[in-house]
Formats: structure tokens, C-alpha cells, sequence
């Protein structure tokens, strides 16, 4: 495959880029949302045998990043064609990882289990090269405009298409059964990697410098400081986020009691609220910056979720409004922080694009993002079984447990998050331009 030459940012080649992350992710919200609520009610796992598997295989996962990310950079040394290939194999792997897991040969709970784990392994790594590739062909991209808009915008068309894709899969496992799933996930992945191939070449000094820098340590991004910052940042939020992610069809189902018609209902409007908010955040950007930004949707996003405690059954046009608004504070996750990124390993070249290690970063990031869900999974479900709760409970006090785990945990570390960002980021700013 052979990538076409110079992206001017414009919208044809912004598709082009940004139509991977729809099937990406597409796979995202199955693998880290349905598939728990799935194996707990469809094949009576465990929670706590369930998170401990979740744990195990994403710790692996995020272990293997990083040294995805370093294989990333010394393909982008070899060529932009070695990229693309790679991308296209990992692909391949991912689509079936995915059928498979959702298709189990046995409900024999211990054989179910490791088929569970082995593929989940497979599964997430073919996923995280994938989307190790395909972020730093983006990090390349967004540096050539040499402005937070830039890198913005750039992020954007990839996380705002990945919404298309989880409003997507947030809809068909209910509508059309999981194997229709997917079999459009397939077709999807297919269409995404085409289109990449066709997008904007990143410029050949940044490819050269690969070339330059590709042997340094693995442990390179580490040294900068604003990396780490922002890194500390990430963790506190994506925890925040994870949480409610792992735990929001048990909240439906057992908390609000809500008829199984409405999750896809929930579920949409929250992510159509939160592409709906993209071009709003891009607008805040331009004014404020990235770090302010992001700090006004995670302040946005403690202020409504944590009257979210407060719902109780029946309460379902309340939680569609929560679902609407937290929506919109979900569009700065994930357009601002892979931006600011950019602007962190851009900086680090002086300002221009050329780094020759935006794999290595992407693969830490990426680890970081992982350890978020596996921490998510591996913690909040073990703790709501030792505390009571399992699926389809009433008790009263299994309930309180998952209200607490659901609500109040995540606004705490939310607010940490916002504090971090402050701290880190926006005070200095503050400091050097005043």
C-alpha cells in the first residue's frame, strides 16, 4: 500500500486518516463494556474470577505497548509502506480475536476462562498495534501545522470518527446480535485500512529522523518532564473514566432497573452528545488553549455525574440527561490529551515534526490507557463482589456499594485529575504569561 503525498488539513484527507478510528473504536466499547456485562449474565462467570482475568490480560497488554511503540518507530525508519503492512496484518488478527471472543468453543467456566484470556491477549495486542501505528502517523501529521489548532484538528477527525464507530457499537450488539457485530466490525476494519493507505504522507525529515533516533532507550520519554506531567494527568483521569465504563450496564440494569430497549438509548445519546461537542471544544481550544479546556470538561464532568448518585429507580429521563451532558464533557478526553501529545513530543524537537520516537510515546501512552482499564476491571469488580454485589441484586446495601463504586469513586478521581491538570499545566501557563 502507498500513502499519498502531503495532508494541507483539509477534509478529504482528514477521512482519509481519521476513518480508522471508527472501527477502533468500534472494538473499544464491546471488548471493555459489553464483554464483561456478556460472560457475567450470558455464561455466569464470576465477577471476581471475570475481573481477574480482565486484570491479568490487560496488564499484559499494557506491558507490551511500549515495545510496540519502539517496533512502531523502526518501521517508520524502514518506510511508510512497512507501517502500513504492519498495520494491515494486525488488523487481520484483530477482526478474528474479536469474533472469537464473543463465539466461545465451550461454557465450561474453566475452559471458558483461559479461551477468554488467551484471546484477549491476542486480541488487545493486535489492537494496540493498530492504534500505535495509526496515532503517530496522526502525532507526524498534526506537527506540520505547529499549533495546538493543528494537532486539534487532527485528533479530532480520528476521535471524533471513533465516536461514529462506539454509537455503532453501542447499538448493533443489541439491535443485530453480536455476530452481525461482527461481521461489520470486519468490513469496517477493512474500509479503515484502505483509507489510511490513501491519506497524507507525513513529511520526510520527520521519517528520516526515525531513522536517527529509533535506538535510543525505551525508557527516552520518561526524561521529559512534561511528559511525565502529562502522563500523571492521564492516569487520574482515564481511571475516572474507566470506571464508569466497566460498571455503567450493571448501573442501568440493577440501579435504575431500566428496560433492556432503553441502554442503546443511553448509551447513544452520550456519544453522539460527545461528537455533537468536538467542533464546540475545538472553538474553546482556539480561545483558551488545550490544558484550560480540558479543564473546564472535567469540571463540567464532576459537576453532573455526581448528581448521578442520586438516581434511583425508574429515574430514566434524569440519566438521559446526564448521559447528554457528561457527553459533551467526554469530547475534551478525547480530543485534548492526544493533542497536547503532540505538542509534547513536538516540543521536544525543538517545535518541528520530526521525532523519531512519537511511537515510543504513543506506546507508553497507550500502556497508560490500559493500565487505566485493567485497573477499572481488575479492581471495581472484585471489590463490589466482596462487598455484596452481583448482577441482577436489590439489596440495599449491594446497591450503596455500586452507586459509591459507579458515582462517587470517579468524580474523586476526576477532581484529582482536574487538580493534577492545574498544578502541572495550567499554573505555570499562567505564571509565565502573567
Amino acid at each position: 500500500m502507498a500513502a499519498t503525498p502531503g495532508w494541507n488539513g483539509g477534509w478529504r484527507g482528514g477521512l482519509r486518516y481519521g476513518l480508522l478510528g471508527l472501527p477502533l473504536a468500534f472494538v473499544a466499547l464491546p471488548l471493555y463494556v459489553v464483554l464483561p456485562n456478556h460472560y457475567a449474565t450470558a455464561f455466569g462467570v464470576p465477577l471476581a474470577a471475570l475481573g481477574a482475568v480482565l486484570l491479568g490480560a490487560r496488564l499484559f497488554d499494557a506491558l507490551i505497548d511500549p515495545l510496540i511503540g519502539r517496533w512502531c518507530d523502526r518501521l517508520f525508519a524502514r518506510s511508510l509502506g512497512a507501517v502500513l503492512a504492519f498495520g494491515a496484518a494486525a488488523s487481520v488478527l484483530l477482526a478474528a480475536g474479536f469474533a472469537l471472543l464473543f463465539f466461545p468453543p465451550t461454557r465450561a467456566q474453566g475452559p471458558l476462562l483461559a479461551w477468554a484470556a488467551v484471546l484477549l491477549v491476542l486480541t488487545y495486542a493486535a489492537f494496540s498495534a493498530v492504534s500505535v501505528a495509526h496515532q503517530s502517523w496522526g502525532a507526524l501529521l498534526g506537527n506540520l501545522g505547529g499549533s495546538d489548532g493543528a494537532r486539534s484538528r487532527v485528533v479530532a477527525w480520528r476521535e471524533g470518527l471513533a465516536l461514529a464507530g462506539v454509537l455503532m457499537a453501542s447499538v448493533l450488539p443489541s439491535v443485530a446480535g453480536l455476530g452481525v457485530t461482527s461481521a461489520v466490525f470486519a468490513v469496517l476494519l477493512a474500509a479503515g485500512c484502505w483509507a489510511w493507505s490513501r491519506a497524507g504522507r507525513p513529511p520526510a525529515g520527520a521519517v528520516a529522523a526515525h531513522g536517527a533516533t529509533a535506538q535510543g532507550s525505551a525508557w527516552q520519554p520518561f526524561r521529559d518532564a512534561a511528559f511525565r506531567h502529562l502522563l500523571i494527568v492521564f492516569l487520574f483521569n482515564g481511571i475516572a473514566s474507566a470506571v464508569p465504563a466497566t460498571l455503567v450496564l450493571f448501573f442501568i440494569q440493577d440501579r435504575l432497573q431500566a428496560p433492556p430497549s432503553l441502554q442503546p438509548a443511553f448509551l447513544g445519546l452520550y456519544f453522539i452528545c460527545a461528537a455533537a461537542s468536538m467542533p464546540l471544544w475545538l472553538q474553546v481550544v482556539a480561545r483558551i488553549g488545550l490544558a484550560r479546556a480540558w479543564l473546564a470538561g472535567m469540571l463540567l464532568a464532576v459537576a453532573v455525574f455526581s448528581w448521578t448518585g442520586t438516581l434511583g429507580s425508574g429515574d430514566h429521563i434524569a440519566f438521559l440527561v446526564v448521559c447528554a451532558v457528561s457527553g459533551v464533557a467526554l469530547g475534551t478526553d478525547l480530543a485534548l490529551p492526544g493533542a497536547m501529545l503532540a505538542g509534547v513530543i513536538a516540543a521536544r524537537e525543538g517545535g518541528t515534526a520530526n521525532s523519531g520516537t512519537s511511537g515510543l510515546y504513543f506506546g507508553w501512552w497507550n500502556f497508560a490507557t490500559k493500565l487505566n482499564l485493567a485497573l477499572a476491571a481488575g479492581l471495581a469488580l472484585p471489590l463490589l463482589a466482596l462487598f455484596g454485589y452481583a448482577p441482577g441484586s436489590s439489596e440495599p446495601a449491594a446497591l450503596r456499594a455500586l452507586v459509591i463504586a459507579y458515582c462517587v469513586l470517579p468524580c474523586v478521581l476526576k477532581l484529582a485529575a482536574a487538580g493534577s491538570l492545574w498544578w502541572l499545566f495550567v499554573r505555570p501557563a499562567r505564571a509565565q504569561s502573567g
